[in-house]
């Protein structure tokens, strides 16, 4: 009985990886697959130890979370080459802004994530199961992005927080995900942020995906990806009047960053 059903286990994965071979549809499917339901089942036992280790919500369990997701990369063959880390090195809370791609920049924010830094995110993300439970657990600052006022009273909560606790605020401005090897338009809350705040901006730029993975085309194969921090952009001096040109300013510099470490034109 055991030895039928080793018999057709081996089978069953037989045809799984000639498939895959055959089909990026299926590889693409059981890839994705297997990174969500590696995601649920990490977290679930990430927040059992954020909750033995530093018992509830806090900041402090970024550590644990960032641990446990830098494991993730040798699953899927994905490698990070990382520039400009020494420029997280401001004294003081900052905001960092980022582009966003894919369900798989988690694993580049947690390849990157310095310490004492929370990031900001859509309320939706505290329904998602055991992963919503282990970003509330690591602090994650939740906005609803429906509501305008909703979501300036929680920036404006932040920004008091930021300077209280002296924590940096992880932001996208892009406000989506976009996998297109271009960056969308920035939205200018993280900018106002920085500016009531008078903290400095810090920009980290990641390569584009779409070389090795893009829902359209059903791709997800390894690769390698390209982060860069670039210098802080300071903002002390800067009125509510600046904001626009503090945002097209980062945008243009992250653009062009973006096209040279996909190595594609500007």
């Amino acid at each position: 009985m055991e030895l039928g059903w080793l018999l057709w286990g081996t089978a069953v994965l037989l045809l799984l990886h000639v498939l895959m071979e055959l089909s990026p549809t299926v590889n693409f499917a059981l890839r994705l697959g297997f990174y969500c339901v590696l995601c649920l089942v990490s977290s679930a036992l990430a927040a059992v130890a954020c909750l033995l280790v530093n018992g509830g919500r806090t900041v402090k369990n970024m550590r644990i979370i960032r641990a446990v997701v830098r494991t993730f990369k040798y699953f899927f063959g994905l490698r990070f080459e990382v520039k400009g880390l020494e420029n997280f090195k401001v004294e003081g809370p900052a905001i960092i802004v980022s582009n966003h791609q894919s369900i798989l920049d988690m694993m580049g924010l947690m390849e990157v994530l310095p310490d004492n830094c929370v990031q900001v995110g859509k309320k939706e993300l505290m329904y998602a199961g055991s992963v919503g439970l282990i970003i509330y657990l690591g602090g994650v600052i939740f906005i609803n992005r429906k509501s305008t006022s909703s979501a300036k009273m929680v920036m404006a909560e932040v920004a008091k927080t930021m300077v209280a606790e002296n924590v940096k605020v992880w932001v996208y401005p892009e406000g989506t995900r976009n996998c297109t090897g271009d960056l969308l338009p920035f939205k200018k809350g993280a900018f106002h942020l920085a500016v009531q705040a008078q903290v400095p901006v810090i920009p980290v730029v990641y390569s584009s995906f779409t070389s090795f993975y893009n829902p359209k085309t059903k791709l997800f194969t390894s690769g390698k990806i390209k982060v860069e921090v670039l210098p802080p952009i300071e903002t002390k001096g800067l009125t509510p009047d600046d904001v626009t040109d503090l945002t097209d300013r980062c945008f243009s510099t992250m653009r062009e960053t973006l096209f040279r470490l996909s190595g594609r034109p500007s």
